[in-house]
């Protein structure tokens, strides 16, 4: 008998969307969506280099698939596609459990990343350094 392997994902960071998060429509706005891509991006650009500082210098690519309502589990699924010497470009997928649908997961963004490693004055080092 074959074994099978069961692939585990750790998310960034998962959370439930809110009121506050929304529109006059009940759907998230996009650019709270954005703001987690940022931070699910930066915790992973940490936790692939063990460098502590990085800030934000693009979003190459944001598409968004599917709506994001009140009461949504959210994950935010961090991978690194690059490493260079002061950059890290880390590539985003956005999944949401339906409020009400336990089990019930829809892909609703992805995006890309680049972030560039800096030191305690903000000036751009190599990573690791």
């Amino acid at each position: 008998m074959e074994e099978q392997k069961t692939i585990t994902r750790d998310a960034a960071i998962r959370l439930t969307m809110m009121p506050r998060d929304t529109n006059a429509h009940g759907t998230v706005f996009g650019g709270i969506i954005l703001s987690y891509i940022d931070v699910a991006g930066g915790v992973e650009s940490i936790r692939h280099t063990k460098h502590n500082r990085f800030v934000t210098v693009a979003m190459k690519e944001v598409i968004f698939h599917e709506p994001v309502y009140i009461g949504d589990l959210v994950s935010f699924y961090a991978r690194t596609i690059k490493v260079g010497k002061t950059s890290i470009t880390i590539h985003v997928d956005v999944e949401a459990e339906r409020f009400g649908t336990p089990g019930v997961v829809v892909k609703v963004t992805e995006a890309e990343v680049i972030f560039v490693a800096i030191n305690e004055a903000g000036e751009k080092v190599q990573i690791g350094k």
